[in-house]
């Protein structure tokens, strides 16, 4: 049956798109208000309108009676989901767990200069390709496409962990996150054709659970391990461990789910965009070069910084058009869902989703290195200081899943979790050196309590509102937006920190060298700030907490832009969303 990704519900008004009578499964498009559908259960009823009142109630008894899509169940499925959801906690883990290591990892090798890449290194890894591997996931067989991805996050950790120089670190981070990114889009493949669309959304929540748990947990396991006796490079090898210890799992109990049963794996390639995956890496690693970069190791009107940001804007452009006209490739076969752009629900949740990101992310950063400067704390102490914001998240995230598995209804999960979000950045923005520690909490707790309301329920709702074939392709574009939205926004964040920082200490010590301050910022010099008089190192902090401040426009903002456009969401249940079939 076609997709209703657009169903309008009563007094909903006219939709945007239409499509013919003999629409396809392949077509994306939404159907026209007078169009006759069918549900599962061979009942006609009108967009609009029901032939029987009764039809809703049984569309939601269908989607609660499905027979999940899956060989396996009982403790054989527990161990399953536990062992594909350890994945998305090590992705999470390696994206935060450098915050803490770095300065020591610079120190090692001499590199202070390279200090930057380290996280840029795994995030541009991570948001180049996730595109690609949606398309991947929509050809070949999800158990092995999996493993493979598996097999080269684990590669990279091994190769970061015993880096013999700061290159090779680097290296084995962008392998880490080519790696890390296939297996989030893999995790999210697998539970989207294991789990009914009436479920689904409880597993979701399981993401975001381990994800919350990973991306908090990462500065805390860096710092515990940098002040122990095994050393930082532990910090890598731990996913290595984490790794043989989920293999039998993978290899032996993962249901094996082919996309198409029967086709060669020569056809299945020829399916594959080249020229569009080549673009969208060149457009994307360009980009987030330019971003990260600029107004840091560069000057903003610096020629390099310049050049990455044309080269990403004229590669973006190619891809456009190489994608419209389908230049070398096919509407079935481009690796952008630019049937996605007819789709309004998609798009909003596309907006939605990076916001999430930027607004959980930028304070789970900041807030470590406030206390750091203001409370002297150790890395580990200053990460172990995010908990009241990641266990009130994660609440946030499980209830929303089974909430929305009860009931279906997601709107007003993004109207109240952007208020919360909205206010929460607006205090952080007030927070200063005299600010007590149990107002940086409450601050904090709410942003992580209106994030977790809505950073994971995208990947449902847009599972629902597509067809079941696009569905590798809507997950790898949310996951798209989550790390993109993650990106730019601790690259824009960064760069407004230590810049503003920069600036207000200069003013304070006119003549301290401008390296030596950088990196004191940064971390891998500390021991600048307690070297000074209590009068100058309370000018220092302020002016350090006050760049800090800064940074909370973005969430702000972020909640601002979840707020309305959660006005111009449906107002309908998940399972409606999926045309009554769960």
């Amino acid at each position: 049956m076609s997709s209703k990704e657009d169903l309008p519900v009563s007094g909903a008004g006219k939709e945007e798109g239409t499509a013919s009578s003999n629409t396809s499964n392949k077509d994306f498009l939404t159907a026209p208000l007078n169009k006759e559908t069918q549900d599962v259960s061979g009942k006609t009823s009108i967009a609009g309108q029901d032939t029987d009142n009764d039809t809703e109630k049984q569309e939601l008894d269908t989607a609660a009676d499905e027979v999940p899509p899956r060989d396996i169940t009982g403790w054989k499925w527990g161990v399953v989901v536990a062992a594909i959801l350890s994945s998305t906690f090590l992705f999470a883990l390696d994206n935060t767990i450098v915050a803490d290591v770095q300065p020591v990892i610079v120190t090692r090798f001499n590199a202070v200069s390279k200090l930057s890449w380290l996280s840029v290194a795994f995030l541009i890894g991570a948001a180049a390709t996730n595109l690609v591997w949606g398309k991947v996931y929509g050809q070949f067989n999800a158990k092995w496409t999996y493993i493979l991805c598996v097999l080269l996050f684990e590669a990279g950790s091994a190769l970061c962990g015993g880096a013999p120089t700061i290159n090779a670190l680097i290296v084995g981070r962008a392998i880490c996150g080519v790696g890390g990114s296939g297996m989030y889009v893999g995790v999210m493949t697998l539970l989207s054709v294991t789990t009914t669309i009436h479920e689904r959304p409880m597993y979701v929540g399981g993401t975001g659970l381990t994800w919350g748990l990973g991306t908090v947990l990462g500065p805390i396991i860096g710092g515990a391990f940098t002040d122990s006796s095994a050393g930082w490079r532990w910090a890598f090898y731990i996913n290595l461990c984490i790794g043989a210890l989920c293999a039998p799992v993978y290899i032996f109990m993962l249901p094996s789910k082919d996309p198409r049963p029967g086709v060669s794996l020569k056809d299945r390639a020829r399916e594959m965009d080249y020229l569009g995956g080549l673009l969208t890496v060149g457009a994307f690693i360009s980009g987030v070069m330019a971003v990260s970069f600029g107004g840091i190791t560069y000057p903003w009107n610096s020629g390099k910084i310049i050049g990455l940001f044309c080269c990403s804007g004229v590669l973006f452009i190619l891809l456009g058009l190489q994608q419209v006209y389908t230049i070398l490739t096919t509407t079935s076969r481009r690796i952008f869902p630019v049937e996605f752009f007819k789709s309004r629900t998609i798009l909003i949740l596309f907006c939605m989703t990076a916001a999430g990101g930027t607004a959980v992310f930028i304070p789970i950063y900041m807030i470590p290195i406030f206390f750091q400067f203001t409370r002297g704390d150790s890395a580990l102490e200053a990460g172990v200081r995010l908990l009241p914001l990641i266990f009130l998240m994660i609440f946030a995230v499980i209830t929303n899943g089974a909430t929305l598995s009860a009931y279906g209804y997601y709107m007003p999960w993004y109207t109240v979790g952007g208020i919360f979000t909205l206010i929460g950045g607006a205090l952080m923005y007030t927070v200063d050196t005299e600010s007590s520690t149990s107002r940086v909490y409450g601050y904090s707790v709410l942003i992580g309590i209106g994030t977790g309301m809505f950073a994971q329920a995208s990947f449902s709702v847009a599972q629902a509102v597509v067809e079941p074939h696009m569905i590798p392709m809507a997950v790898g574009f949310i996951t798209c937006a989550q790390v993109s939205g993650v990106t730019i926004a601790l690259a824009i964040a960064n760069s407004v920190f230590l810049n503003k920082s920069q600036t207000g200490i200069e003013k304070i010590l006119p003549g301290v060298p401008v390296a030596e301050i950088q990196a004191a910022i940064a971390g891998a010099g500390s021991k600048f700030v307690d070297s000074l008089s209590d009068s100058v190192k309370l000018e220092v902090l302020k002016a350090i907490v006050s760049a800090m401040s800064k940074t909370y426009i973005l969430v702000i903002t972020a909640g601002s832009l979840v707020l309305v456009l959660s006005v111009f969401m449906k107002r309908e249940r998940l399972f409606m969303a999926a045309g009554g079939a769960a």
